[in-house]
């Protein structure tokens, strides 16, 4: 081949022989073999070049089979000294920035390596007519031959490294090397910095800095340091576009506009997560949602008033269905523990193995955790009579949501649903009032709807709240279970049929008190002051200056459940009776006071008594008979299947219990004093006869 030439070490290789026979035989035969000469880029003796042409039919062959990529590495280390601009282009970005090009190159390619794989005769004049059918001229087309030989050498060598084909390199090579975008001579380094340092200053991209902003500060530093020639406007411009469409300009200029907040809200990258490994109430999300219309409330003191009501809900992760819903108009922990409350004896309910919380102080209050909301880490490793309501109703962990970023509870999507889905239907609805939608708020005369009646009350709302829960979004197929693949797409049959977290909840009547109010008392000789009232009981005498715990319903204060530093119960407290002065005074009441002050004089002086009795006189005294422990029950008695309930480890709910029992002990005893009054009736009738 004449028109291609090759170094006389490639050629002896093609041939099979050593160099030294392979220079022999040109100098031998000078007129069979076409040479030519070149520079060599170290300077020295020119390199000597053989025509493909001038070789045999054997040295021919191997030349071919080489430029077809055959894997010799002869070729591809000559070929590939100085990389393409192709071989690290990225060739998506490339071919829709130059589809037209690149396709035509397609076809170029492959004619051009059909020229390279003839093996007939004459090979220069079908050169010529393969030129001229192409529509080039002959220097052109050995240029298209070079540049798809290189690109099979760079194509085979990475292969080699990464086992994939790069046969685009061929068309690539054929193309025009893509001008450089964006490199704004008109810019000096300095210039662009400072475009960069205000552009993106934090300052001036909170206050919403405009371009014609940032050019008026430019022009005041150009004229402070003296720059003869500045760009324009609308070059500043283009630049702005150009570091804005760069590779996170946009992200950060947002950080800058909108702080650490709302990027991480709108930018940050999130994670999904997969529910499917979840069992039905294993992990259980919290939180409060504000609807944004209003409903008619009577306030404590009997005004009524147009509220905004409030939702306290609970999702199972794994169904999306929600449990222990209530609707107040300012939730607190109260609110709280009745929403877990519900949500334990629902039907169908149970106790979450995890629930985590949001980070409000209603959440993450000392009543609720059984520590310091300071403490972020929710830790249930203390004893049973500090606990929190989380733990005392069985709840095994809990975990808590990070400041200001709702995405951490999936229950926020929900909230979503209800404000487009349930919110929009109602007249009073007066749009998001959130800051970031402003516009979507609406104008209504709640005032007037109050007045004329046409707001629903609390008790409507929720009852219409509910109807659509378990009508509408229970029973609609769910697209999060849908896309997860789960047998059951409704949040109510998964949540009913799937596999299930069980744990037995607590009796009910542990749980009535663990919804009352807790606190601390002084107890003076009067009693117990709290609420202006004075609450007594006569164990409470025993206690006098000292500081008890008190539990008291919230719906009647009227009673007092109070209890000692370890949690016992020692009596429930009521409202005393005043002793008023003179003639005034109830003579009951002034009987029962005195009579109580003698049996505490009585019981003190017994205690007294007792603890000066010396150790002789006790021995003397002789023990009573031991009661037995450990025995074995022999009886035989039917067992019946009972509902499970979890017995709580609370000291003063067992003391609540223990009291109960005693007053059955009462009952019982009265009874058997009854059964011996009627033998003895019975005796004096027989007498009588």
């Amino acid at each position: 081949m004449p028109d291609v030439f090759i170094t006389m070490k490639e050629a002896a290789e093609f041939e099979g022989v050593k160099y030294g026979t392979f220079a022999q035989r040109i100098a031998r035969n000078p007129k069979q073999y076409k040479t030519r000469t070149q520079p060599q880029e170290n300077g020295g003796k020119e390199q000597v070049l053989v025509s493909v042409d001038s070789l045999t039919a054997k040295g021919r062959k191997a030349w071919r089979a080489a430029q077809k990529i055959d894997g010799r590495d002869v070729v591809i280390e000559k070929r590939t000294e100085s990389a393409p601009w192709y071989v690290g282009v990225d060739l998506n970005h490339y071919t829709e920035q130059h589809k037209k090009a690149f396709y035509e190159a397609v076809e170029l390619a492959a004619r051009v390596q059909d020229f390279i794989d003839y093996d007939g005769p004459d090979r220069t004049a079908y050169a010529e007519r393969y030129a001229l059918g192409l529509g080039v001229s002959l220097p052109t087309l050995y240029r298209y031959v070079d540049n798809i030989l290189k690109a099979n050498a760079w194509a085979l060598k990475m292969e080699k490294e990464d086992g994939q084909s790069r046969d685009y390199f061929r068309a690539l090579s054929l193309c025009r090397k893509p001008k450089a975008t964006a490199t704004f001579p008109s810019l000096t380094d300095e210039q662009k910095a400072l475009i960069q340092n205000i552009w993106f200053d934090r300052r001036f991209a909170a206050n919403l800095g405009t371009i014609e902003m940032l050019y008026e500060k430019f022009e005041e530093v150009a004229e402070g340091r003296g720059w003869e020639n500045y760009p324009s406007i609308k070059t500043v411009a283009r630049y702005i576009k150009h570091l804005m469409d760069s590779r996170g300009g946009e992200s950060a200029r947002y950080l800058a506009a909108n702080g650490s907040r709302e990027w991480k809200n709108k930018k940050m990258l999130k994670g999904k997560r997969d529910a499917t490994s979840l069992k039905v109430m294993e992990y259980v999300v919290g939180d409060e949602h504000t609807f944004d219309f209003w409903v008619q409330w009577v306030a404590p003191n009997g005004k009524i008033k147009a509220v905004r009501p409030k939702l306290v809900a609970w999702m199972d992760m794994r169904s999306r269905a929600i449990v222990g819903d209530v609707a107040c108009v300012d939730a607190n922990n109260q609110t709280l523990k009745e929403s877990l409350v519900k949500m334990l004896y629902s039907n169908p309910g149970g106790v979450p193995h995890i629930l985590h919380v949001d980070n409000g102080k209603d959440y993450t209050a000392k009543t609720m955790t059984g520590q310091s909301r300071k403490k972020r880490n929710i830790d249930f490793e203390f004893d049973a009579e500090t606990v929190g309501f989380y733990q005392s109703i069985g709840i095994e962990e809990v975990g808590r949501s990070l400041p200001y970023q709702p995405w951490d509870k999936p229950i926020e999507r929900f909230f979503s649903t209800v404000c487009s889905k349930f919110s929009k239907w109602f007249e009073s609805y007066t749009g998001t009032l959130t800051g970031s939608k402003t516009y979507a708020k609406r104008q209504k005369d709640i005032d007037g709807m109050l007045e004329r009646g046409e707001l629903l009350t609390m008790e409507e709302f929720f009852e219409a709240w509910t109807k659509w829960k378990n009508e509408k979004y229970h029973t609609r197929e769910h697209r999060g279970l849908k896309d997860a693949g789960e047998k059951w797409i409704t949040p109510i049959s998964l949540f009913e049929n799937g596999e299930r977290y069980e744990k037995a909840a607590p009796p009910r009547e542990y749980a009535a008190m663990l919804l009352m109010k807790a606190d601390t008392a002084r107890v003076t000789n009067q009693g117990i002051n709290k609420f202006g009232t004075l609450y007594t009981d006569y164990e409470l005498c025993h206690y006098v200056g000292k500081h008890v715990g008190i539990k008291w319903d919230i719906d009647d204060v009227t009673k007092l459940y109070v209890f000692d530093q370890e949690g016992r119960k020692i009596c429930e407290a009521v409202s005393a009776e005043l002793l008023a002065f003179g003639p005034h005074c109830s003579q009951a009441a002034l009987e029962r006071h005195l009579r109580d002050q003698k049996r505490q004089e009585k019981e003190m002086r017994e205690i007294l008594d007792s603890m000066t009795r010396p150790y002789e006189a006790r021995i003397q005294e002789g023990g009573r008979p031991s009661e037995a422990v450990g025995m074995i029950d022999l009886t035989i008695k039917a067992e019946r299947p009972s509902k499970l309930i979890s017995l709580p480890n609370d000291k003063e709910f067992r003391a609540e219990m223990a009291a109960g029992r005693k007053t059955g002990k009462k009952a019982s005893g009265d009874e058997f004093l009854g059964k011996k009054a009627d033998d003895a009736l019975a005796r004096l009738r027989a007498m009588n006869e």
